[in-house]
C-alpha cells in the first residue's frame, strides 16, 4: 500500500489520492455492515429458534 501512495505523491495527483482512501474507506465501512449483518441475523436466528422451543413447550403443556 506505501507503493501506491508514493507512486501517487510523486506524480502530485491528489486526486488519485482522494480517490483511492475514498476507496478505501468504502471498503472497510462495507465490511464492517456485513460483519454486523452476519452477527444480526444469527442473533435473530437464536431468538426464532428460542421462540419455537417456547411454542413446542406451550403446544405439549396443553
Amino acid at each position: 500500500m506505501s507503493d501506491i501512495l508514493n507512486a501517487i505523491l510523486e506524480r502530485g495527483d491528489l486526486a488519485h489520492l482522494a480517490l483511492f482512501l475514498w476507496a478505501c474507506a468504502a471498503t472497510a465501512q462495507a465490511y464492517l455492515a456485513m460483519r454486523e449483518l452476519g452477527e444480526a441475523t444469527r442473533r435473530l436466528d437464536a431468538f426464532v429458534r428460542e421462540l419455537a422451543r417456547f411454542n413446542r413447550r406451550c403446544r405439549s403443556d396443553s
